[in-house]
């Protein structure tokens, strides 16, 4: 009973720890710590730990190649000019343009999934909208709703997905079939709303834009790289090919090419500039949640699910999607992945509940801005341009959007089985 208080103690901590970030001391911190003092006080086991790590390779391999193809694409400019072309295409139209950034942001996450909209197109939305002199606010809130709401239009779109389907990720044409949808009504809906909610921010025309970036040659080589690359990895997906290893094979074959027209300088800039702290980041919370599953959040889980279970379908798919969705509100969707995973895997959970667990996941943490790793992301980028979002406000508006769009995309799951 001391053992299991204790985890949960220092699991809670170190999960506040990331979330919260107290002291300005970065997340990996929180976790690393977390993780380590569960091993020196033996309550996690060191081959446990090492097992635990070890389990989340693919994630870690999809991590890396998706953040080394978003950085490149960043330092050649090829966000920017995606946001200056929707800019342009919007013809001074303020409703015209939200429409193109929400379509800009469905397209980056899909392909280069939710953490690049969030870290990467955001400063790219916002440099635009200042220049036409547009109010910044619907446009930002845009990057941070469709990042969670397009992550599960293709299997690549968001790395929860590999955290909750593991080595059993659904081919291709099988995920499409599932979740194509749902998918599709998540993303209409969530317009729809934040359309409803900054109505009133979309009146004044856009002062025209002067100057706008253009791509350069290793920009259209990037860009064209990353579209081969996501090509392969559709590819691999379709034929049940783990995606971790061809993601960051991919990643470094794009780099290589890329360095061929600039620079080992301008590729070693690239390497530096990758958030590579994402990943001891997410091996402490394999092993940190590794250690609560064994302190009871395995069996309270999977009891969970078997009763859901016994529920008519359309409660139980609602039931498993949003009581997913508040606890990955309240300890960020990553570790919920992981402990939902763990726990539908024990009770022998049907089909209908892996999805709706995913969705909740996927779609679920837009109500708190500690929802989920791409919102911290979001966020980050936003105060480091002196934007200060409240969690209260983010909590309302995030309501008002994920209240219809997590339960219509929820039941279409009951037509797609």
């Amino acid at each position: 009973m001391f053992d299991a208080v204790a985890i949960w103690f220092i699991a809670v901590l170190a999960i506040l720890g990331v979330l919260w970030r107290p002291g300005g001391i970065r997340e990996v911190w929180w976790a690393a710590t977390g993780a380590l003092v569960l091993i020196a006080s033996r309550l996690l086991p060191l081959a446990d730990a090492g097992r635990a790590a070890w389990s989340g390779k693919e994630v870690y391999l999809f991590l890396t190649g998706m953040m080394l193809l978003a950085e490149m694409a960043k330092r050649e400019g090829l966000f920017d000019w995606i946001a200056a072309s929707a800019a342009r295409a919007s013809q001074g139209s303020p409703r015209r343009l939200f429409l193109l950034v929400y379509l800009a942001g469905v397209l980056v996450t899909a392909l280069l999934s939710n953490d690049a909209t969030a870290v990467v197109l955001t400063p790219a939305v916002l440099a635009v909208v200042r220049r036409a002199k547009a109010r910044p606010m619907p446009y930002l809130y845009i990057c941070a709703f469709v990042a969670n709401a397009a992550g599960f239009l293709l299997p690549i779109s968001n790395p929860a997905n590999l955290v909750v389907f593991g080595d059993h990720l659904p081919p291709l044409p099988q995920w499409m079939h599932w979740f194509l949808l749902p998918a599709i009504l998540a993303l209409v809906v969530t317009f729809i709303m934040l359309r409803l909610i900054w109505r009133n921010e979309l009146h004044e025309p856009l002062a025209p834009l002067i100057e706008s970036p253009k791509l350069s040659r290793a920009g259209v080589v990037t860009a064209c790289g990353l579209l081969l690359s996501i090509a392969g990895l559709l590819t691999a997906s379709a034929f049940e090919v783990p995606l971790g290893g061809p993601t960051c094979a991919a990643a470094f074959l794009v780099l290589l090419i890329v360095t061929m027209m600039t620079s080992v300088k301008e590729s070693r800039a690239t390497l530096a500039a990758v958030s590579w702290g994402i990943l001891p980041l997410v091996a402490a919370l394999f092993a940190i949640v590794e250690t609560v599953k064994s302190a009871g959040a395995l069996h309270l889980t999977a009891s969970a699910f078997s009763r859901l279970a016994t529920l008519p379908e359309p409660l139980a798919t609602l039931a498993a999607a949003w009581g997913t969705a508040v606890v990955a509100n309240i300890v960020n969707n990553l570790p919920a992945g992981l402990i939902g995973a763990a726990g539908l895997h024990a009770a022998g959970a049907s089909t209908t509940l892996d999805r709706a667990v995913l969705i909740g996941i996927d779609l679920g943490p837009s109500i708190a801005i500690t929802g989920s790793l791409s919102t911290i992301l979001w966020l980050t980028a936003l105060r480091k341009e002196d934007i200060d979002v409240t969690g209260a406000t983010f909590s309302r508006i995030g309501l008002l959007v994920i209240l219809p769009a997590l339960t219509l995309s929820t039941l279409a799951l009951l037509l797609t089985r």
